[in-house]
């Protein structure tokens, strides 16, 4: 077998896996549309089809949790793939330019005002994540230490302290009984309060920033290497690098205005996607995406059925994604000793 038999062989078993991945998706969520506790915990049966009561939590409760899990999955995976592929950094997610940080003060200011409307909640988280991404990109203009991406990379970190700081202050005034719970619940994440409007508040810009880092994907693995070999190949690095980010943070701070904080996903998924697909972006970030959706859809499944009360799904994405990020350094160490 040449050269280009053997490429073409691996093109065709990393397309076989993406659709085998797709149709795993698509088998779990239908599984889980029929995982709860109504009428009883464990799964509803077609006999249970007939009760209005059923389906109305199928079609208006757990339809739209199982689509929105699915969107954020995808969302945050597709960010993470994005900020770790611009900042040649595996150990990089959406919260690395104090984005996270940013718009969890702007959920928690919103709560402490006493607004009742969630609308306010997600364009002021939207707009603080948005202005701490443009404060870290102003900030590390200022610094005189480092290379492009190490000065962006220490202004995040100063951004985030920021924002971590004035978030602990507005917990501190926060009405202990209510709007400091609803600031605790909100910090945790969960998708218990997802519903058709929300789904539909964010689609179509969520779905616009995922199709235009799709299209960029065959780019990102020109981006990651050093701006002047970018450079020779075409590209324009930086307005490239300014673009992607702003999408990537865009639809970061739209979706986790509505699912509260969930980590890992983004930081977890892009190194199971490149483990499955190497490290060519054309199918390593659809890859990604496929899975972070994935590993949202399950957490949440657990989250909502493995006990009595509702665990918040940030908990278990942490939890998860810690565990399988130690079994992924573990195997790469073996390998690197082998």
């Amino acid at each position: 077998m040449n050269a280009r038999q053997a490429y073409a062989a691996e093109q065709r078993r990393r397309r076989i896996r993406l659709s085998f991945l797709l149709l795993i998706t698509f088998l779990l969520s239908t599984l889980f549309l029929f995982a709860g506790r109504y009428p009883k915990a464990g799964f509803t049966f077609p006999s249970n089809l007939a009760d209005p009561m059923v389906n109305t939590i199928l079609l208006q409760i757990r339809l739209p949790r199982i689509l929105l899990a699915l969107l954020a999955g995808a969302m945050l995976s597709a960010s993470g793939f994005t900020f770790q592929m611009l900042f040649s950094n595996p150990l990089v997610e959406p919260g690395f330019l104090g984005v996270s940080q940013g718009s969890a003060f702007g959920a928690a200011l919103m709560i402490v005002l006493g607004t009742a409307s969630s609308v306010l909640v997600q364009v002021s988280a939207t707009v603080f994540g948005l202005g701490a991404l443009l404060a870290s990109y102003l900030l590390a203009q200022r610094f005189r230490f480092g290379g492009a991406l190490l000065r962006l990379v220490l202004s995040g970190i100063a951004v985030s302290a920021i924002f971590s700081s004035a978030l602990g202050v507005v917990k501190l005034v926060a009405e202990p009984t209510k709007d400091l719970q609803d600031i605790t619940f909100w910090m945790m994440g969960g998708l218990w309060n997802a519903s058709w409007n929300q789904i539909l508040s964010i689609l179509s810009v969520v779905a616009t920033c995922l199709v235009i880092l799709f299209c960029y994907r065959w780019k990102l693995n020109l981006l990651s290497l050093q701006e002047k070999t970018s450079f020779s190949v075409g590209l324009n690095p930086k307005r490239d690098r300014v673009l992607l980010l702003v999408v990537a943070t865009i639809g970061t701070t739209l979706t986790i205005s509505i699912t509260g904080l969930i980590g890992w996903v983004g930081l977890i998924t892009p190194h199971l996607g490149r483990k499955l697909f190497g490290s060519d972006s054309s199918y390593s970030f659809p890859g990604s995406m496929i899975l972070g959706s994935l590993f949202l859809l399950v957490c949440d499944t657990i989250g909502r059925t493995l006990l009595p009360t509702e665990i918040p799904i940030g908990l278990l994405t942490s939890f998860l994604g810690a565990i399988i990020f130690i079994v992924i350094l573990s195997l790469k160490h073996q390998e690197g000793k082998a």
